[in-house]
């Protein structure tokens, strides 16, 4: 079991659990403070991740910023992206398409899936990350473009 999903069960029931593995995730990208974004479930190939809906994300129309949720789609991604890779593998991300297509009015939920990856031969992953609004109304999806190789031999 790889260790990001080691510490989540570790700590995913402990009072404010989540709340502390998602911050010990995030310092390792200290940007993702920004929006403090919770881990809500982690297993190979899938993530859920929360964010809430506060004054310092919004945009001059009072809904969640554009940037806030690619921010939170980029590490819902990263994090499953780190969770589900083998040890002998490496990710970074290439590029990312998006879509917004509500506005994002509550707070929010991202999802990603990986399932169906073959972590061995592949040389770039879609994580394909959805985000729905409380009501179930998908607000955003964006793409992002993982390149996947091995780490280099150690000597």
């Amino acid at each position: 079991m790889n260790y990001v999903i080691k510490l989540y069960e570790k700590t995913k029931n402990l009072p404010l659990g989540k709340r502390i593995f998602s911050y010990a995730i995030a310092r390792k990208s200290p940007y993702f403070h920004s929006i403090a974004a919770q881990i809500e479930h982690i297993e190979h190939n899938k993530i859920e991740v929360s964010l809430r809906k506060r004054r310092k994300l919004h945009n001059h129309i009072k809904t969640v910023h554009a940037i806030a949720m690619c921010n939170l789609c980029e590490f819902a991604g990263g994090v499953l992206m780190e969770a589900s890779i083998p040890k002998h593998r490496r990710w970074i991300p290439r590029g990312m398409s998006v879509k917004y297509l509500k506005k994002a009015e509550t707070n929010l939920i991202a999802t990603c899936d990986l399932n169906g990856t073959d972590w061995e031969q592949c040389d770039h992953v879609i994580c394909h990350v959805s985000v729905k609004d409380l009501n179930g109304v998908k607000v955003m999806v964006a793409d992002i473009d993982m390149k996947v190789s091995d780490k280099p031999k150690k000597s």
